[in-house]
């Protein structure tokens, strides 16, 4: 589990994939060896984090295979 105290300083930014019915990611990539996700819904709730490397071959892979 992740201390809040390395969030800090994050610069967290909305998904362009994100609904206009409010399902909202958001993601900070600006972190030292993180990549943080949350609901932007409730920023004070869980984060997801995961290393840089993992984090981009998954974004690499939603974008070669978007869903219509």
């Amino acid at each position: 589990m992740i201390d809040r105290a390395e969030l800090t300083g994050a610069a967290w930014r909305k998904s362009s994939r994100s609904g206009a019915e409010g399902n909202c990611v958001e993601v900070a990539d600006n972190l030292p060896d993180l990549v943080a996700v949350r609901d932007s819904k409730d920023p004070h709730g869980p984060v997801l984090t995961f290393p840089p490397s993992p984090w981009r071959r998954f974004v690499h892979s939603v974008r070669a295979n978007p869903r219509r």
